[in-house]
């Protein structure tokens, strides 16, 4: 089957491109928006509407398979990509890539992504969310030309095996992380808040008191609510670094200080993403890896979740084989085509360092559902229900999609067995 056709629309992401260094700086809440001067290139306000582009393959027999390009919130920061906005990318996506795609026939989900992993513009890659939106479309091509879903082309291709089960989701509060987090305990969200812990002033503490208390009254809040007394739900926090701004990077003293969330967050596992930004690869490895192996040594019961400078594949391997943090999260969008999702999870799990497929609240729901067929052939152990920051809605989204793939898959399994019988 060809692919006659490549149609692009313009869209709405689930929530904001956010200059992350403006705001550590001191870009002052204005409502939904942010007072302050931006600092990232790329930029125009401090907080600005996140954009995507639909990619839209017109197959020959009709049916049309397409992906969502889409960028993370904190774009340009940490070194990622630059923020991508609609009216730039469009008109490059017509000129230089739907060539290469009209008239092409369909073959493999991985051929046909590592092609696109490679191709070059001026002897540049193409833009993170390109290659994230594109390889989307190729693999929901390819699910269509087979008469597949999507997970089962994965699972055919990367020799893995569906999961039966659903996948921990992880949901985010976004800056509204008391009311958020009783719609995430009352839909019983296996992993919570993420919190927006990104700023020292207003959300952590001078002396971290801040977050220590919020972690405590989140606590006391789950075991209030929760109707199921064997409800336990990891406690993930990300901090965008923010421990390491008041504590420094001295291990001890940033272990000293998870020891007391520890105590704040009993009895719930607590998740610790980012504890602090040394601003380049090697540098936030090694803080990683120091603090990962002494939080190991004293035995204090906080996982080190990695994330800033670990945006790419190969450096999603580089903390995994340096053992710099408990998890990493995949942060999907950072990675380019989503093959490359596939193969950080299954590094992961190869190294038996904890597999966070996430992505951003910067999303749309087309990538979020497709990142959930990636996640059910791959089983990580978590997976960030997004777009957005409001929680019911990505948290449906990806729930929904999850459980139409149990549905079919079990269907089949019945239909197989009926059949053999």
């Amino acid at each position: 089957m060809k692919i006659i056709d490549v149609i692009c629309a313009p869209g709405r992401t689930g929530f904001y491109f956010d200059d992350q260094k403006a705001i550590k700086k001191g870009a002052e809440p204005d409502g939904a928006a942010y007072k302050g001067t931006p600092v990232t290139d790329g930029f125009t306000s401090v907080r600005q509407a996140g954009e995507a582009i639909s990619v839209m393959f017109l197959l020959e027999d009709g049916q049309i398979a397409w992906g969502d390009c889409a960028a993370v919130q904190y774009s340009g920061a940490g070194g990622r990509d630059p923020v991508f906005l609609a009216a730039n990318f469009i008109p490059f996506i017509n000129e230089h890539i739907k060539p290469v795609f009209l008239g092409k026939e369909i073959t493999t989900f991985r051929a046909m992504a590592q092609e696109l992993e490679v191709f070059e513009v001026g002897g540049n890659r193409l833009h993170t969310a390109i290659r994230y939106g594109i390889s989307q479309a190729i693999l929901d091509a390819v699910a269509k030309s087979r008469h597949k879903m999507m997970c089962e082309v994965i699972s055919e291709e990367y020799g893995t095996t569906i999961g039966d089960e659903m996948i921990p989701i992880f949901t985010q509060s976004g800056d509204s992380r008391y009311e958020n987090s009783d719609k995430m305990i009352i839909k019983g969200a296996q992993v919570l808040p993420h919190g927006l812990i990104n700023h020292v002033g207003t959300k952590l503490g001078e002396k971290g008191e801040l977050l220590e208390e919020y972690i405590s009254w989140l606590r006391n809040r789950i075991i209030a609510l929760r109707t199921d007394p064997n409800y336990s739900p990891i406690l993930h926090l990300d901090v965008y670094g923010t421990i390491g701004m008041v504590f420094g990077t001295d291990p001890k003293d940033l272990a000293d200080y998870l020891a007391r969330l520890e105590k704040a967050a009993h009895p719930f596992k607590l998740r610790i993403e980012g504890p602090m930004d040394v601003e380049h690869r090697t540098g936030q490895m090694e803080a990683l890896r120091e603090l990962t192996k002494l939080v190991d040594e004293r035995g204090i019961n906080v996982e080190i979740v990695a994330d800033e400078w670990c945006n790419t594949l190969e450096d999603i391997k580089y903390f995994a084989d340096n053992k710099a943090g408990h998890m990493v999260q995949i942060k999907t969008p950072d990675l380019g085509g989503i093959g490359n999702t596939v193969e950080a999870v299954l590094y992961c799990k190869e190294r038996g360092i904890g597999a966070y497929q996430g992505g951003t609240c910067n999303e749309t729901d087309r990538s979020a559902q497709v990142c959930v067929h990636l996640a059910m052939a791959t089983a990580p152990d978590q997976i960030l229900a997004k777009p957005g920051m409001g929680v019911d809605e990505g948290y449906m989204i990806v729930y929904n999609e999850m459980q139409r793939i149990l549905a079919i898959a079990n269907a089949r399994k019945s239909a197989s067995d009926n059949s053999d019988n």
